[in-house]
């Protein structure tokens, strides 16, 4: 089943993508800052180091008149000390506001997925989401870490270069210009464009192979159990070989980015050679500092060759930025109103006159249904007709197309999402089990629970037994999504969340479906028993589940119909 779209997927321009990357900086704009200063003098000290250079060799030959040539000496030394400082600076701060503003990147998505979801988690697989969260935030590092410098100094550099020039010979200024918008601009420009497609086929591939072999990890007992290993590591080798083909392109448009300015470099430095001897036979009291000019000016290549490899990473680097953008720019299934009001309690549920779709699939249409104080409520039908649908929305993961849902004579769409969930626990067919210790793992929506509280809530499901046999147990450590426990184990501890919750509404989706009937028998009591006055929601296929509710209704022709 589809889910309803989020929204249409954005295009972003390169101008785009880099304003708003520069955008982000804002908090670290100071470490930025830093760095880029850094850079520039470590650049013009590299041009000042190779310019000294030339005329300690001049003074030591003579020809730059009388003094000693160890001032040119001393000249060098504070550069190259200064070389290597501003490199350490550099390298440093920008790396310290790299990783801040990683984390607050991280941060954010997984704030902007808790809006987002459940929609955007039906949308895209886990895998690639995961890829976004994890890989392509840290493809961004570069950007932040290794770009901004290298983007001021390859423009300052040239121009200190050519103001140089513009005082031995306007011919060196003329020579320089072509040289420097081909290779700091022409070429980057081009390159970005040209790969850009490249990065962006490259980055989903990846984040596709990532969520298919993590798939194949979760679901490895099933392939083993009907013997399909052998077919889907032969999908692995597949999905790899084309994801080659892919990375073979992009190694091919980082080679081109970075032969064609070093082609053009080197270019330039011949072409300076014979502008030496040209400028040298036109006027030979010049020749010392065409000399010099010309060290400094090979110098000023540098930021050129520090730009190339940034172009050849802003492949991928802008390839992540853009995935990452398209989910935080789309717009969330639930938007709650400024004006919400606070849900203080969670009595009498109406749904009227209810219509609510997945595209083009009609769920419900005009449904009308009325749940009382105190009222067990049990929901059949056959699968994928929209029981589960129902009970998401009542916890309002989507909104109703048309007509309302109303708790307390409130609409649900004009209460806080947080106060209207806090009201409501729900118990889904299989929970998800964190790396964590099992107290923790009951406690997730009550944190500050006691662990009196939290053996009462167990016992109730039904599974203090298995816990108390455990190692540790409430403290024991459970394995990576549960892999420590069966799945009724996993399914009770659930409803130990749930019970622990004591919520006015409990919904519960298929919570007994990995039970043997001893451990369902005794939820049902507990359920019948100990939440008399509360209001509980159960969608199941087992009949046996549904003997202590006092209503029963079937999904049919996308309405309730009592049963």
């Amino acid at each position: 089943m589809s889910d309803k779209p989020v929204i249409n997927k954005h295009n972003y321009s390169l101008k785009e993508i880099a304003v708003r990357l520069v955008g982000m900086t804002k908090g670290q704009r100071g470490f930025i800052v830093f760095a880029t200063i850094a850079s520039i003098v470590g650049n013009l000290s590299q041009m000042g180091l190779m310019g000294f250079g030339a005329a300690f060799i001049l003074s030591c030959a003579g020809r730059l008149g009388a003094g000693s040539p160890w001032g040119w000496g001393a000249a060098m030394a504070v550069c190259s000390v200064l070389i290597g400082v501003m490199r350490y600076i550099e390298g440093f701060a920008s790396h310290v506001a790299a990783y801040n503003l990683l984390a607050a990147m991280r941060t954010k998505f997984f704030n902007k997925l808790r809006k987002l979801s459940p929609a955007i988690m039906t949308e895209k697989e886990t895998g690639d989401i995961v890829s976004v969260a994890i890989g392509d935030i840290d493809t961004i590092e570069s950007f932040f870490a290794h770009t901004i410098g290298p983007m001021f100094t390859v423009i300052l550099l040239p121009v200190a270069a050519l103001i140089i020039a513009g005082f031995v010979h306007p011919v060196y200024v003329l020579a320089l210009i072509p040289i420097y918008v081909i290779t700091s601009v022409l070429i980057p420009l081009a390159g970005m464009k040209a790969g850009r497609n490249i990065g962006t086929a490259y980055r989903k591939g990846l984040g596709g192979l990532k969520s298919f072999i993590l798939e194949s990890v979760f679901g490895l007992k099933d392939i083993q159990i009907y013997s399909q290993g052998h077919n889907r590591s032969t999908e692995v080798k597949n999905k790899s070989i084309e994801l080659n083909k892919i990375d073979h392109k992009k190694t091919i448009h980082r080679q081109l980015i970075s032969a064609l300015p070093t082609f053009f470099v080197y270019l330039a430095r011949i072409m300076i050679i014979f502008l030496v001897f040209g400028l040298t036979i036109q006027d030979p009291a010049k020749i010392n500092w065409v000399i010099i000019l010309s060290f400094v000016v090979s110098a000023s290549f540098s930021s050129t060759q520090s730009l190339i490899s940034v172009v050849s990473s802003l492949t991928d680097t802008f390839a992540a930025a853009e995935r990452l953008f398209d989910i935080e720019d789309r717009t969330p299934a639930v938007i709650e109103e400024d004006d919400a009001k606070e849900l203080k309690e969670a009595r009498e549920c109406v749904w009227q006159d209810v219509s609510f779709s997945y595209g083009a699939n009609d769920i419900f249409k005009n449904m009308d249904m009325e749940i009382k104080p105190g009222d067990k409520v049990g929901i059949v039908g056959e699968s994928g007709i929209g029981k589960s649908t129902f009970l998401r929305l009542l916890l309002r993961f989507w909104d109703v197309d048309s007509g309302s849902i109303r708790i307390s004579g409130q609409d649900i769409r004009d209460v806080t999402v947080k106060s209207l969930r806090d009201n409501i626990a729900m118990v889904e067919q299989t929970a998800f089990v964190y790396e964590d210790s099992v107290a923790n793992n009951i406690a997730i929506g009550v944190p500050e629970a006691s662990r009196e509280d939290i053996k009462k809530a167990a016992d109730r499901a039904g599974i203090s037994g298995v816990i108390e046999r455990l190692p540790d147990g409430y403290d024991t450590m459970l394995g990576e999504y549960g892999i420590s426990l069966s799945g009724g184990e996993v399914q009770r501890l659930g409803i130990a969340r749930a019970m622990l919750k004591n919520p006015d509404i409990i919904v519960m989706d298929e919570p007994t479906s990995n039970l043997d009937v001893f451990n369902e028998k005794l939820i049902v009591k507990t359920l019948e028993e100990e939440f008399k006055d509360k209001i509980i929601i159960i969608v199941s296929h087992r009949r046996s589940t549904l003997t202590f509710c006092n209503k029963v209704f079937r999904v049919r022709d996308k309405r309730m119909e009592a049963v």
